[in-house]
């Protein structure tokens, strides 16, 4: 039996992982990205044990080594006195409790190694400037539909295009966006330019009252990765590419600890960009048709699960389509009901983070470190994160 020919629209890091695993299984597969050119766009982004494994899976460990950073450990440290404290153990640690590393990357060199391994795959499996606008489905197949006209015809439909996504407004209701309130400012600085203290293979995460900033290297230790956060109502863009100067980034972390300035006065043009929450999705799937990645659960950056949510999704829809060739819709449930229990739990467990980094007590001096010791307690920090770490998307049994 042939296997079925896969559309995905969208070529982020999920549309690429769903078609490298479908690649790899021998399924015809073909992603279609609006960009007119592929890019390495972003920042950093934070891999831990669940999606370093799937990742290595696929045997892309070799392709990444160059761009990644293995961290070592990481930490919270208060917004002002720098005062630290270790979250959780990493490196050596990951792989002998999770079994697999955690790793710090640079989101566009991640995606690089995924392009170039989908494109070594099957040559011409990405089509860019085709911007997918809706679908049209029967019993035999789906039909893709292009901007410019264009209609394209498979088995399934990944819509993989993103928090904005038009495939899912075409199946759905979009869930509502609701302002956090906050905005973020990020950047890279180069790590030579940095003081030691920051040159380390580390996480940190600093909090602060009305305000957190995480930074971590990436690209091989070359950068760091800096993601500021403050409280700003007025800001509502939701664009990565929105800059702004040095001097309002600045202004907007005064009186936090130097070393928070010394990111930000060497990493060049700072970005800002509004957080938004979105309740997840009830159902991502209409007959042959279904979603990943932000398209159905978008969720806010304070669990670092985003992208590996979107690498677990094309993981295990590669698996279930290759477990039911013979019914494609019924593969698309069944991942579906795999997935958007775990999913949903990420998305209000991040949002959950997001008072727990803006406590206002961390403005006082004597409570600040109580609060800390307090909710970074050991036995907590296990019960928040282990359940994440332990996902194992390569062994998940795959109902028959």
């Amino acid at each position: 039996m042939a296997k079925a020919t896969v559309l995905i629209a969208g070529g982020g890091i999920g549309g690429m992982t769903a078609a490298l695993a479908l690649l790899q299984r021998g399924f015809d597969v073909t992603v279609y990205e609006q960009a007119p050119e592929l890019k390495e766009l972003g920042a950093g982004l934070q891999l831990a044990a669940n999606g370093t494994r799937v990742l290595i899976e696929m045997g892309l460990e070799e392709a990444l080594k160059p761009v990644i950073c293995e961290a070592a450990a990481k930490e919270v440290r208060l917004w002002n006195t720098g005062q630290s404290w270790k979250l959780f153990d990493l490196g050596a640690d990951s792989i002998a409790r999770f079994g697999a590393p955690y790793w710090m990357a640079h989101r566009g060199e991640l995606h690089r190694v995924l392009t170039e391994a989908v494109l070594a795959a099957k040559p011409g499996a990405v089509v860019t400037g085709a911007q997918a606008t809706g679908f049209e489905q029967d019993d035999s197949g789906v039909t893709l539909l292009m901007a410019d006209g264009r209609r394209v015809r498979g088995d399934v439909l990944v819509g993989a295009d993103g928090v904005h996504s038009r495939m899912r407004s075409q199946m759905w209701q979009s869930p509502k966006a609701r302002f956090t309130g906050l905005m973020a400012w990020r950047g890279l600085a180069p790590m030579e330019a940095l003081p030691a203290e920051l040159q380390r293979p580390v996480g940190t995460n600093w909090i602060g009252p009305g305000g957190h900033v995480i930074t971590y290297p990436i690209s091989g230790n070359r950068l760091l990765n800096f993601v500021g956060l403050v409280e700003n109502r007025e800001w509502t863009s939701e664009s990565w590419t929105a800059a702004g100067s040095t001097g309002e980034c600045k202004a907007d972390f005064a009186g936090w600890n130097p070393l928070i300035h010394s990111v930000i006065d060497v990493m060049g043009t700072p970005f800002r960009w509004a957080l938004a929450a979105r309740d997840p999705l009830p159902h991502w799937t209409q007959g042959r048709v279904t979603l990943l990645g932000d398209a159905c659960h978008p969720t806010l950056p304070f669990l670092a699960q985003g992208a590996i949510m979107a690498i677990e999704d094309g993981y295990i829809l590669a698996r279930c389509l290759d477990e039911s060739q013979a019914d494609p819709a019924s593969a698309l449930m069944t991942y579906e009901g795999l997935r958007s229990e775990r999913t949903a739990a990420i998305v209000k467990g991040s949002e959950a983070n997001l008072h727990r980094f803006h406590n206002p007590v961390l403005a006082d001096p004597v409570k600040a470190p109580q609060y800390v010791e307090s909710e970074w307690q050991p036995d907590k920090v296990r019960m928040r994160y282990d359940w994440l770490f332990e996902y194992d998307a390569t062994r998940l049994p795959i109902p028959a």
